[in-house]
């Protein structure tokens, strides 16, 4: 399997996961207040939405990308 295959499948599977998973949330968690061994911490959770024309793109760049390698290889 060559470069451009290899690119091609990771492309395809990130625009598939896209398309099919398009959200997902991250938390991080913050120091507030620290005295002394005392210590105050936030957790935060933020959601995070991936548009479907952008997955859509990453999923035919993939589609290219994958038809190119197997035309250079013949």
């Amino acid at each position: 399997m060559n470069k451009l295959m290899s690119i091609g499948a990771i492309l395809f599977i990130l625009g598939m996961l896209g398309l099919f998973v398009p959200y997902f949330t991250t938390s991080s968690t913050k120091d507030v207040v620290a005295v002394g061994d005392l210590k105050l911490q936030s957790t935060e959770s933020t959601n995070h939405v991936i548009p479907p024309l952008l997955a859509g793109g990453v999923l035919v760049a993939g589609i290219l990308l994958l038809g190119a390698g197997v035309f250079k290889k013949t």
